[in-house]
């Protein structure tokens, strides 16, 4: 599956995925127009949806009575001798991401227990934690309009 980002007026970008378009943009305080989130609003969303469709999922085959559930996101970045659980070399910038989950419904606090884990495992969540390559090519042939 594809995804294709396009320049559009000043920061603005069209990323649009299969038949869904979505724009980000950069603030006013960074230059931008505030037309639509940040790219790295766009990856905490992405993130936190992520998280929340996998208890969704979970909850559901196990007939549980999951109502509602809420992540709230933010990150920042800190001195790696700042991070207790870090491993990178000192003078190293790590950015924390930090989520805080509220699931509602009939739960027992075992069920609440088991959601917070399973979140915890979702496919984004593994991909930001696990070893990334971004190999970026120039594409000298077409172009796309």
């Amino acid at each position: 599956m594809p995804v294709i980002c396009r320049s559009t007026i000043n920061y603005q970008t069209e990323i649009i995925i299969n038949q869904h378009l979505l724009l980000s943009d950069e603030s006013l305080e960074d230059g931008g127009d505030d037309a639509g989130p940040s790219p790295s609003s766009l990856l905490l969303g992405a993130l936190g949806a992520c998280k929340v469709i996998t208890a969704e999922m979970y909850a559901r085959r196990k007939g549980w009575k999951l109502e509602h559930v809420e992540i709230r996101l933010d990150s920042r970045k800190v001195l790696a001798e700042e991070c207790e659980d870090c491993v990178s070399a000192p003078g190293t910038k790590v950015e924390i991401i930090e989520c805080y989950l509220n699931f509602e419904g009939d739960l027992t606090p075992e069920q609440i227990t088991r959601l917070h884990e399973i979140a915890n495992r979702c496919p984004v969540q593994r991909t930001l934690m696990g070893e990334i390559k971004v190999r970026t090519y120039l594409d000298l042939g077409t172009t796309t309009n």
